[in-house]
């Protein structure tokens, strides 16, 4: 049995930006979404840690997946995140996302993202527009 739900399958056919992160799929369901990847020597930014989009990047996949994952299409409005600690390159970043409100429009979704040691490395607030459109 996979443990990708269909909606994400289906999303991850045209997800570019998740696959070129290497993005291994730990969980998926309605609402709540796991992920796994290793930061590269070309995510560093000039300090040579990791550029704070990588670990944006790999929680806001999981964002989406989790808002997705009931069925509508839901697409950003906002999104924060705090950085927390600093990402090194090797190091395996382990993001976690789940929906915390839903409405029949709007779609709140709190994640996080750890690095191989436990440490937070992140935190994220979304809020998503769900559209009528079907998956």
């Amino acid at each position: 049995m996979s443990n990708i739900h269909p909606v994400v399958e289906k999303m991850l056919e045209g997800d570019e930006m998740t696959r070129w992160l290497k993005v291994e799929v730990i969980e998926t369901r309605e609402g709540f979404c796991k992920l796994q990847m290793t930061v590269r020597s070309e995510m560093a930014n000039g300090f040579n840690i990791a550029h704070g989009g990588i670990s944006f990047s790999l929680a806001d996949s999981a964002i989406a997946f989790s808002a997705n994952a009931y069925g509508r299409h839901a697409v950003s409005l906002n999104t924060s995140i705090r950085h927390l600690h600093p990402v090194m390159v090797g190091d395996t970043l382990i993001a976690e996302a789940e929906v915390k409100d839903l409405k029949h429009k709007i779609v709140n979704v709190d994640a996080f993202v750890l690095n191989q040691d436990g440490v937070k490395v992140a935190d994220l607030q979304a809020t998503g527009y769900r559209k009528s459109e079907q998956w």
